[in-house]
């Protein structure tokens, strides 16, 4: 099954770099969960809603799987993403570790890493610069995150009615 895992991270990350949100969030079983720094414990179709909408609004990003790998029911991917942060037209370059564990040839957890202050600096320019490694902007980046998520999930509900 590692074989089946590291092909499904591979399909997992193609899907991103072609902006394909409804394929990656095909690859996550139900009620499975995911976590970043700005995406805190999402679970069940939140995930997939989540890069869904990611995808939906990128015009100009591209996503390059430098490695991956699995074994068992666990897998592990770095990954980077370049795209322009649509809030502020700033570039962004995330450089990004994952972790995931599989049941039954599906993501069923699935855990980002990247350094915050970094891409705050990026995203966000000067107050990414001086605040990013406070909790202050980490919390206000996520509420807006969560708001965001939530608008799409209910619009998206609504198309799909």
């Amino acid at each position: 099954m590692s074989e089946g895992n590291t092909e499904l991270i591979g399909r997992f990350y193609a899907a991103f770099d072609a902006h394909d949100g409804g394929a990656m969030a095909a690859c996550y079983a139900p009620g499975a969960r995911f976590s970043d720094p700005v995406f805190e414990d999402l679970r069940g179709d939140e995930p997939g809603a989540m890069w869904r909408m990611l995808t939906g609004r990128a015009d100009d990003l591209d996503v390059d799987l430098v490695e991956h790998d699995a074994d068992g029911d666990r897998g592990t991917a770095h990954w980077l993403a370049h795209y322009t942060f649509t809030q502020t037209g700033r570039a962004v370059e995330n450089d990004v570790r994952a972790s995931f564990r599989f049941a039954d040839g599906l993501i069923v957890e699935h855990r980002d890493d990247f350094d915050f202050h970094r891409w705050a600096r990026q995203a966000l320019g000067v107050s990414g610069l001086l605040l990013g490694w406070t909790p202050i902007l980490r919390s206000a980046v996520r509420r807006r995150a969560r708001a965001g998520l939530d608008e799409f999930m209910a619009g998206d509900a609504g198309a799909r009615d």
